[in-house]
């Protein structure tokens, strides 16, 4: 049985108009899920009882279990255990300019990063839509709060689950349903380049960023295997050929590991690099594990890292560290979690 989470607007209009009924039920009930939350069909007073009782038998209506939620200065760590009892992460940051949620897309994820907690354990399965939507509506509900910005930079690679990614959006995006703006969800690939290719005609307003971490090609082939297939040079020629097509910056995300990718020779490598295209770096504290060898830069080597940036006319901001305390690192505290660490 299907979960009716799982279904765009577009979808159940489709759906109600193949068994007779006016797909304007579909605008009833999205009213019902996403502006009332409703926790069942009953609840849809406005519906018949005899559709009622039809939607009961086809559609599923549930929630994911909370299993842990850790607290820290403006940053809460969600884990929720799924149907299967697979378990995904979910992290909401309150910022000066509304409360960010990162959304998890996989159950745990093959690219192997080798500074990426999630990538210890590998990739399970794909996450449907519902299972990206549930985890909004119910920290919504659970911290009493609204979400105002989503980025789908958890545990897992969004582009290596596409299509249940794109039917996310399109649900998230309804102006019937979540309706949340298309330019406040962001999209972080580390460079999956077909999958770039085609999201760039896909004609979303969605931002996208891009996991960079690192100036070169040997230093990025030994942090991250992606690129060992689809190079620097091939993936900046693809950013190019996206911010061309669609008039939007993208931003190139660059965590700062100690004595790894932060030198001056790095910054002025990696400005170099992104010389001429329509971008910001975002210099990224890192988050430190127990089961990972790499350090955090120091705030010292991370300013000057954005000074030389800076100097060399480059875009650049250091975001604010979040969740130290709390395991924020993607995947951190499922794979504690998994491992009864």
């Amino acid at each position: 049985m299907k979960s009716i989470y799982d279904y765009s607007l577009k979808d159940l209009e489709k759906y109600f108009l193949s068994i007779g009924e006016k797909k304007f039920k579909a605008v009833q009930i999205y009213d019902w899920l996403y502006k009332k939350r409703v926790d069942s069909f009953e609840e849809m007073t406005n519906l018949k009882q005899e559709l009622i009782k039809h939607l009961i038998e086809q559609f599923s209506f549930e929630h994911l279990e909370i299993l842990s939620r850790l607290d820290d200065v403006d940053v809460y760590k969600y884990l929720f255990k799924l149907n299967d009892g697979n378990k995904i992460e979910a992290v909401l940051m309150h910022h000066d300019y509304g409360n960010s949620l990162c959304v998890s897309t996989q159950v745990g994820c093959n690219m192997s990063c080798a500074f990426c907690e999630s990538g210890r354990l590998k990739k399970v399965r794909n996450l449907i839509p519902s299972e990206m939507i549930l985890p909004i509506l119910q920290i919504e509900r659970d911290l009493k709060i609204r979400i105002s910005h989503i980025v789908l930079m958890g545990i897992g690679e969004p582009f290596d689950n596409y299509e249940n990614v794109m039917k996310f959006l399109d649900i998230v995006n309804e102006p019937k349903g979540i309706e949340l703006g298309s330019r406040h969800i962001t999209i972080s690939t580390c460079g999956v380049v077909p999958k770039i290719l085609d999201f760039m005609d896909n004609d979303k307003q969605v931002n996208l960023a891009i996991s960079l971490h690192a100036s070169n090609d040997n230093l990025r082939n030994k942090l991250m295997p992606i690129n060992k297939v689809y190079n620097l040079q091939l993936l900046l020629n693809t950013i190019k050929k996206y911010v061309a097509k669609t008039n939007r910056r993208v931003t190139l995300e660059y965590i700062m590991l100690k004595d790894v990718n932060d030198s001056i020779s790095h910054a002025r490598e990696l400005a170099d690099l992104v010389k001429g295209i329509n971008c910001y770096v975002n210099l990224i504290p890192y988050n430190e594990t127990s089961h990972i060898e790499f350090k955090k830069s120091s705030k010292e080597r991370i300013l000057k890292f954005y000074d030389c940036l800076k100097r060399n006319n480059v875009n650049v901001t250091i975001r604010r560290e979040f969740g130290s305390k709390v395991m924020a690192a993607c995947g951190q505290l499922r794979s504690n979690y998994e491992e009864g660490s």
